[in-house]
């Protein structure tokens, strides 16, 4: 048995509906089932999803302050006030200024932007930054993607005389700050229809109303901040993610040639994973490692020379920033293994000074990927005296609200219900992990820690071809709240299976079910060719792809989990270098087993772990679900009675015997006959002398005619002393099987073909029959 380590939650959508949305919307099976299972349940819905235009995009006047910000704004125009553009440091704050500055700079207006420094000024209004805007004589400040919970500084913003717009998406505090506007989709007192913004999205709405008209040539910069910034892709989300795609794939614009150029994009390909995997790590690396307002200027640059070599500096800082959150998750992973205080905490809260503040967050998100518990993950400033750091959460842990209720040690936080940051003192650390802790006790059950894997829809392979998988597309841009589908084809086993890569940490595989085959490659997933067998049903899930090569296109399955309810036996026989084949068991999981002592006195310095021997009081208690036969048992009844005390769901069948007879066969009866003829007509024969001449005469083993002689001696035919055979006068009447001996070497040969010489698929056969018959009698009981 394979156990996968997460919980596949399989949607299977309504048959009938499926074919409905179908025939309707000319759509291959895969989509509708997609469809299906993301909740559309009628005809109009699903094609108003398809056939998404700018009629999706709400009024921006609907959003609560619009109207008065609108009016402010227009007025520094058309005074001339300085305006002050401020931004945060992430992808999307950077689009949300590019945003600001640019319908500012199209109106006339006297604008500058200005971005805090995270490791200077932290995330959020800075009053030194504030000060400092009310020393360069700017009257009017636009916060964009933040400012909701700049409260304080804000205040001081305002006691200095100057006005104040924030338009953010973060979530509100219980106080609004003292802005003079604040533009929100979730504003307390607002109705706006759609509260998912990103930051640029709000920034967008407000350029809207500011043009007059929907701005067309902005939609680019707001795919990219919103796609990073991971909002759900619904409602207008939808929409300017996709209309902003197709403006990438033609845009003009210097700075997305450079990207392209950098990450080795073809512009015309350009989707929402290039905009995810690409172009929003590198511009998020400006902000993790120093200075992120020059992303600006490079967004709006309209020098080809200019923005090349500030993207090769973004491609320069990601390479730096992905080497940091190597070293750091490290050292974070470290801390989880050697720190039982750490490591038994249902949320995990790291903190270690020196840490790069910039990239935690993505540290923390690589631990909830490894442990799929709530992770903190918090660097430390001795000279300040702080924790400052950021989260990342798991299904069923608020962690905004969670953070919420310890307000009195945490001056500074925000976020979201899967992500938060937030400052501390570094002396409340501590107090935070156990407060945490014991707030996940109570929240999260056992199964929650458990991750869950989203399936979209089950799949027979008939229906996977080029034509469907491209059909998919359609469907697209797949993004948070509509993910990419995720597919599962159940029962299906496997044809042939091998590890690729330069290590051999990759898998490809080749599926079959009712005649039909689908290749699949996992990556990072070379261990399961030592997890799984031939011969069994197993589900697979991942994502459908199209391999091109040559020309020639495929539909390729990118595997993502496997799992099989079935018993696996691995054929460990005839390999003697122990070496080879220990290295691709679970030593943690399995149990050692020897029918004979000689073969744990031969074994026990090869394998380090404890070699149990077989005993009738042995079970499933004190074994392991996994089990390594070592040898050949004295009998089929001893293996089968340890099969059904233990149930084992894995066997490995190595069996080693140190003298096997199979080989050498059973003396016929003809063979027996003229040996005892010779012997009589000889009346004594001596063995050591001779019979190594006489083996070579008849064309036999040594060994068969030392068997004969003993069968002989056992039924009282011969006597032997000193090596001297002779033949008995008047013997007993004696069938040959009546001889102990003889019975035990066709016992031996019997087993030898049923265990250790039989094909795999026989050898599993013979298992099956016991382990299932074994299941049936239980359930029959």
């Amino acid at each position: 048995m394979t156990a996968t380590e997460k919980r596949w939650r399989i949607n299977r959508p309504d048959e009938q509906l499926v074919k409905e949305l179908q025939d309707e919307l000319k759509i291959s099976s895969i989509s509708a089932k997609i469809l299906v299972a993301r909740g559309f349940t009628t005809v109009e819905a699903a094609r108003a999803f398809l056939m998404i235009d700018e009629n999706a995009i709400h009024d921006p006047f609907e959003l609560h302050g619009m109207k008065e910000a609108v009016e402010r704004i227009n007025k520094a125009i058309e005074s001339n006030e300085k305006v002050l553009i401020y931004g945060d440091y992430d992808a999307d704050g950077i689009t949300s200024t590019t945003v600001m500055k640019t319908v500012l700079q199209d109106l006339g207006a006297n604008v500058s932007h200005m971005i805090p420094n995270r490791f200077t000024d932290g995330y959020g209004p800075s009053e030194r930054l504030f000060r400092k805007a009310f020393e360069e004589g700017y009257q009017l400040i636009i916060t964009v993607d933040n400012g909701i919970a700049g409260n304080h500084e804000i205040q001081v913003a305002k006691d200095l005389g100057m006005d104040v717009i924030v338009t953010d998406h973060h979530e509100p505090g219980e106080t609004l700050p003292p802005a003079d506007v604040i533009i929100h989709p979730r504003h307390p007192d607002g109705h706006y229809p759609f509260g998912e913004l990103a930051g640029v999205g709000v920034a967008f709405k407000v350029a809207h109303a500011l043009y007059g008209k929907f701005p067309k040539h902005l939609v680019e910069i707001v795919a990219i901040g919103t796609i990073a910034d991971l909002v759900p892709l619904l409602d207008e989300n939808r929409y300017l993610v996709k209309a902003g795609i197709e403006a990438l794939q033609c845009s003009k614009r210097p700075a997305i040639k450079a990207l392209c150029k950098v990450s080795g994009v073809n512009q015309l390909e350009i989707n929402e994973e290039t905009i995810g995997f690409s172009f929003g790590p590198r511009l998020n690396a400006l902000g993790r490692l120093g200075d992120a307002a020059p992303g600006v200027d490079f967004l709006m640059s309209q020098d080809e020379v200019e923005a090349t070599t500030m993207a090769n500096y973004l491609n320069e800082q990601n390479k730096e920033r992905q080497a940091i959150v190597t070293e750091i998750t490290e050292q974070a992973i470290a801390m989880v293994e050697n720190d039982d205080e750490i490591g038994n905490s249902q949320i995990l809260v790291i903190a270690e000074e020196g840490w790069n503040p910039g990239v935690v967050g993505i540290v923390a998100s690589r631990l909830v990927e490894k442990y799929y518990r709530p992770t903190i993950i918090l660097s430390i400033d001795v000279e300040k005296g702080i924790a400052k750091g950021s989260a990342r959460s798991i299904e069923g842990f608020h962690m905004y609200k969670e953070l919420s209720k310890n307000r009195e040690i945490l001056p500074a936080f925000g976020g979201h219900p899967m992500a938060a940051g937030m400052t501390l003192a570094m002396e409340d650390v501590d107090e935070l992990r156990v407060r945490l802790d014991k707030q996940a006790r109570e929240c999260l059950t056992k199964e929650d820690l458990i991750p869950v894997l989203e399936v979209d829809i089950p799949l027979t392979l008939d229906e996977i071809n080029v034509n469907t998988i491209e059909d998919v597309r359609t469907l697209a841009p797949f993004g948070i709240s509509f993910a990419k589908p995720m597919y599962t084809i159940e029962d299906a086993s496997i044809q042939s299976m091998r590890k690729i890569g330069a290590n051999e940490d990759h898998i490809k595989l080749q599926i079959v079910s009712n005649n039909q085959e689908l290749d699949a490659v996992g990556f990072h997933k070379g261990f399961l060719v030592d997890e799984l067998t031939y011969g069994i049903k197993i589900s697979f899930a991942g994502d459908l792809q199209i391999n091109e090569w040559n020309g020639r296109k495929k539909p390729q399955l990118m595997l993502q989990d496997v799992r099989t309810d079935e018993w696996q036996l691995f054929d460990l026989r005839g390999i003697r270098q122990v070496a080879r084949w220990l290295q691709t068991i679970p030593l943690e999981e399995v149990t050692f087993i020897a029918f004979s002592d000689s073969t744990i006195s031969y074994y026990e310095s090869l394998i380090p772990k404890k070699i149990q021997s077989y005993s009738e009081n042995i079970s499933s208690e004190n074994c392991r679900p996994y089990v390594v036969l070592l040898d050949l048992p004295q009998n089929v009844q001893m293996l089968e009675s340890l099969l059904t005390s233990i149930k084992p769901t894995r066997v490995y069948a190595h069996f080693y015997i140190p003298d096997s007879h199979y080989f050498d066969g059973m003396p016929t009866r003809e063979q027996f006959a003229w040996y005892y003829s010779f012997l009589r007509k000889r009346q004594s024969f001596h063995l050591r002398q001779h019979l190594t001449d006489l083996a070579k005469h008849k064309g036999w083993s040594r060994e068969m005619l030392i068997f004969m002689t003993q069968v002989f001696f056992e039924l009282g035919f011969v006597t032997i002393e000193n090596g001297l055979a002779k033949i008995v006068d008047n013997p007993p009447k004696k069938d040959l099987t009546s001889a102990k001996i003889y019975q035990e070497r066709s016992q031996q040969m019997d087993l030898e073909q049923t265990l250790l010489y039989a094909p795999y698929k026989d050898l599993r056969e013979w298992f099956d029959l016991r382990l299932n018959g074994q299941e049936v009698s239980e359930e029959e009981q």
